[in-house]
């Protein structure tokens, strides 16, 4: 009978977790997936799992980067929209095989209304002053006749001296003006180039510098990206070039300087935006979590806050920026201008998605850089064969021989248990942390999750004892219901970060396919008479 009481509904909140877009000029290699991609991935899993709201994780190509003309340029002449479109399928098929599943991709070349809206963004700020007219000091190579900026360029970086195209140094994170990068050379020809009077476009950023301050103290970010950002204030913050005399790219609308082209990395901030809609985004767009490189770290702190204030100081700014480091392979940077790289690609025809996930997450470069080595990569296949596998094989060939292929109608029980039970409950807290968004570490996630089959296993072997003694059989049973249930609570608790071995490991377990909430909830027996299944070989490390 009906009380007649209206109960509310719960209230949801959108979420919303950007990755950078990655430069199309060459496929995406390991350093990548360890990187953003699939680190975003996973707390939108976990994030979708709590059911609080919908979660919008998105991207895009970053088409516009002159990276993709001059791979153009060295692969013989391409054009720089064949590059990008090679490429560009390339990623998002990669994207697809490693499940970094996005709900929308910005294509900046072929979506319609893009360029429409980059001018747009550009031209308000202009109108309102924001943007302004300076003449500077550009490099010019006579042979290429090409004024040089970003990829065309090549010199020492004036703050780090460290190597570094124009704009921007990788090695140090701070931007420069092209001009004063010290040794240029033309990339094109390795000419040395002139210096020439060139009138561009500029941001100021000092203008916004107590609202940059402000925005700092509220954003959770690592203390190597806050320590970026608070040098660059106290030597005073850059103006920062915001168009460039190019073919390639977004035109300037602005009047005098439509054969100018918009900065790629100023393009991106309203390419942000259009990445909320492209998702289904509606209304105001609720504060990101942003994940990027360390070498993307000014643009996400500094240009794209400042330029947001501009242009609509009711734009939610983010509230978290994950931030990682530079993935090596033989001790230098993944790249993939210098062709420095393991490509994702041919890794993935090689390893299951699942252990690349598990390899890649567990060695993030989460505020150090680490190494990728094949050697490593083939001891987390055997981890996960051995231990995590080697555990599920052992227990669900004891329930097709003890317990006639089902769950048993014993219920876990005893001091082994209980103990068993208090410390997954307090690792699964732990998990909870490692994946959410104020603790996020997907490298703890791993060692913890690590832990948890490593609890299990030791259960498995010391409760199969029981199954020696002569009226041992019914506590035996009751101990495979206990693994039962932590098997049942691992594909739960490991789906954001192995999604396809979770889901494999439910359908044996006979599990609604729906994901689950990572909580002690999880850990419930399966129903007595759940059937389940046999051993198919492999479950994670397939």
């Amino acid at each position: 009978m009906s009380d007649n009481v209206t109960h509310p509904t719960p209230r949801t909140t959108a979420q919303w977790i950007t990755a950078t877009p990655p430069t199309p000029n060459g496929d995406l290699h390991i350093g990548h997936l360890a990187g953003p991609y699939l680190a975003g991935d996973v707390l939108r899993r976990f994030l979708a799992a709590e059911g609080t709201g919908p979660v919008r994780y998105t991207t895009g190509l970053d088409d516009h980067q002159s990276y993709v003309p001059v791979r153009g340029i060295n692969d013989g002449g391409r054009k720089g929209e064949e590059v990008a479109d090679g490429y560009g399928a390339s990623i998002e098929s990669v994207w697809s095989r490693a499940g970094a599943d996005f709900d929308a991709i910005v294509r900046p070349r072929r979506d319609i209304g893009y360029q429409t809206a980059v001018q747009e963004f550009f031209q308000r700020l202009y109108d309102a002053g924001h943007i302004v007219a300076r003449t500077a000091p550009l490099p010019y190579c006579t042979g290429c006749e090409r004024w040089l900026y970003e990829a065309y360029l090549k010199g020492d970086c004036p703050h780090c001296g460290s190597g570094s195209n124009g704009n921007a140094c990788e090695p140090c994170g701070r931007p420069n003006d092209c001009a004063d990068l010290a040794n240029p050379v033309c990339t094109g020809c390795g000419a040395t180039p002139e210096l020439r009077d060139c009138e561009r476009l500029y941001f100021p950023l000092a203008p916004w510098e107590q609202q940059l301050a402000d925005f700092w103290e509220q954003v959770d970010m690592p203390p190597h990206l806050r320590s970026l950002c608070e040098r660059m204030r106290a030597e005073g913050l850059p103006e920062i070039a915001v168009s460039h005399p190019s073919e390639w790219g977004v035109p300037v609308p602005v009047a005098g300087f439509t054969e100018q082209r918009v900065y790629v990395w100023f393009e991106m901030a309203p390419g942000y935006l259009l990445e909320w809609t492209g998702a289904g985004g509606t209304g105001p767009a609720p504060a990101p979590v942003q994940f990027f490189g360390f070498d993307n770290g000014y643009f996400h702190a500094l240009l794209f806050p400042a330029a947001f204030r501009a242009y609509d100081p009711a734009i939610a700014l983010p509230k978290a920026f994950v931030v990682n480091e530079f993935y090596r392979l033989e001790g230098l940077k993944f790249s993939t201008s210098r062709r420095h790289a393991i490509w994702a690609h041919e890794e993935l025809a090689r390893t299951g998605a699942d252990v690349l996930r598990y390899h890649v997450l567990a060695d993030r470069p989460n505020g150090r850089q680490t190494s990728f080595s094949s050697q490593a990569l083939e001891l987390s296949r055997a981890r996960l064969a051995d231990r995590w596998d080697g555990w599920l094989g052992r227990l669900l060939t004891a329930v097709a021989e003890d317990a006639d292929g089902a769950a048993p109608a014993e219920a876990p029980q005893g001091p082994a248990w209980e103990r068993l039970r208090d410390r997954l409950a307090g690792t699964v807290g732990q998990l909870r942390d490692a994946y959410g968004v104020e603790g996020y570490d997907a490298r703890r996630a791993v060692a913890l999750l690590d832990e948890i089959v490593a609890l299990a296993e030791d259960f498995g072997h010391v409760t199969g004892f029981e199954r020696e003694r002569p009226a041992g059989g019914p506590a035996y049973r009751a101990a495979l219901a206990a693994q039962l249930a932590v098997a049942a609570a691992l594909s739960a608790w490991a789906a954001p970060a192995l999604p396809y071995g979770s889901a494999r490991l439910a359908g044996l377990l006979a599990l609604a396919p729906e994901a689950r909430r990572v909580d002690v909830d999880a850990l419930a027996p399966l129903a007595p008479g759940t059937p389940v299944a046999a051993w198919p070989g492999a479950v994670f490390s397939a």
